[in-house]
């Protein structure tokens, strides 16, 4: 059984060096490693072909070996995000306010490392070098635990990222890697909390909430992605066609793809005849209320489950709904709070939208596909969370950092 106790030992003794490490520092390591990246690519792709065919055979569902395939064109999306993350500023050491009291103390906050963290993710390799390069760009050493299923292309994907750290000087151990796949190896890195500080967990919402309840860490929540796209009354309806078509069909197994419709009673009869057969066309299944079956008569109906269910697949349920009131109404209800999107021709309207509907990104006549920290400008993504504490929405370099007091005086003592 593999050591889970000391690989989190090692990444909070790595983490003390990267604490102090310039960004220079930082970004020659990721130079370098955007230069092995490409120049390992095929031996990395060959890793990659082993745990797809093993993948395959197992019967995994389209949508998961879509997530773990790693292809020519994700690698350059891989080695595009090492070159953003280079060009972003370095948030360590950042005052992010200052001020004098009366008794002449000087008071900042400066952005500072949360230290070691802990990251157990399924199925999609990118994320090795994705939370690598951020964790690492934001001062954290990082422990990572991937899913079984992408064991040697991310075995692969660590072996890059730790050439590139003893290249560049700095301590191999800023990266970790747990490659059991025995699943009691996640358990014991749950209580590894004399060590590491945080765990992002990215991966079903059963998972998440296994790890949730099991960690002794804390931990930023990732959750699933039951997104929506209103269709107001005012909508120009060749606009609205066009995103839900990109934000349901483009790629169906992100937690960004929209999974429900709803669509003001108004324009029903008008856009949902249109809209469906452009969606079917794509080979989409559609599943309605009754309302919407009325339009729509050779869809299936929709049950009280499927308006909660994430479907990560070519798949989407429909709604018509009396009023923006009921669509928001409705998402906050069914909704997973990640994305959601309106189209509308009225200003009023989309600001009502934006103000009351209770997600980490809420949008106006765009797709909700956009939510993505490389979309943000963030460089990549350690993964979008959906709650309140310490993070919402795509977790970028900022995020992967905390705060501390920073307090100047000249002598002063308290009375």
């Amino acid at each position: 059984m593999i050591n889970v106790q000391q690989k989190a030992a090692d990444v909070r003794e790595a983490s003390r060096i990267l604490y102090s490490a310039t960004t220079e520092k930082k970004n020659l390591f990721l130079r370098k490693l955007a230069h092995y990246l490409k120049d390992q690519r095929r031996n990395i792709m060959i890793a990659n072909r082993q745990d797809m065919e093993a993948a395959q055979e197992a019967g995994l569902s389209k949508v998961l070996l879509d997530r773990l395939l790693l292809n020519e064109e994700r690698i350059e999306q891989m080695i595009a995000g090492v070159h953003a993350v280079i060009a972003l500023p370095d948030p360590v050491g950042k005052i992010v306010s200052r001020k004098k009291r009366p008794n002449g103390l000087i008071i900042e906050r400066m952005r500072v490392p949360l230290g070691a963290v802990g990251i157990i993710y399924e199925a999609r390799p990118n994320v090795t070098i994705d939370a690598s390069i951020l964790c690492l760009k934001a001062g954290n050493a990082v422990l990572l635990r991937g899913g079984s299923e992408a064991l040697c292309t991310n075995a692969a994907l660590v072996s890059v990222l730790k050439v590139a750290l003893e290249k560049t000087g700095l301590p191999a151990s800023c990266v970790e890697f747990i490659d059991s796949p025995d699943r009691t190896a996640v358990t014991e890195m749950l209580k590894q909390d004399k060590y590491l500080d945080v765990i992002i967990p990215r991966g079903s919402q059963s998972f998440i909430r296994f790890v949730a309840e099991n960690s002794t860490i804390p931990v930023i929540m990732h959750g699933e992605g039951n997104c929506h796209v209103f269709i107001d009354k005012s909508a120009n309806l060749t606009m609205a066609e066009e995103i839900v078509f990109n934000a349901k069909v483009q790629r169906p197994s992100v937690c960004n793809a929209t999974e429900k419709l709803l669509v003001h009673k108004s324009i029903a009869k008008k856009f949902l005849p249109r809209i469906a057969k452009r969606l079917q066309e794509a080979h989409v299944e559609l599943r309605g209320d009754d309302y919407a079956r009325s339009i729509l008569p050779s869809i299936l109906p929709a049950t009280e489950e499927d308006w909660y269910r994430e479907y990560l697949d070519l798949k989407i349920a429909v709604k018509v709904v009396s009023s923006v009131e009921e669509a928001i109404q409705h998402i906050n209800k069914y909704g997973s709070h990640h994305s959601d999107a309106i189209v509308t021709g009225t200003k009023s309207v989309g600001d009502k939208f934006l103000r009351e509907v209770d997600s980490a990104a809420v949008y106006v006549n765009a797709s909700t596909r956009f939510t993505d920290g490389y979309e943000f400008g963030m460089g990549a993504e350690i993964g979008i969370s959906t709650q309140k504490l310490h993070a919402r929405g795509p977790m970028g370099l900022e995020e992967l950092t905390c705060t501390k007091f920073i307090v100047r005086g000249k002598g002063q003592i308290r009375k």
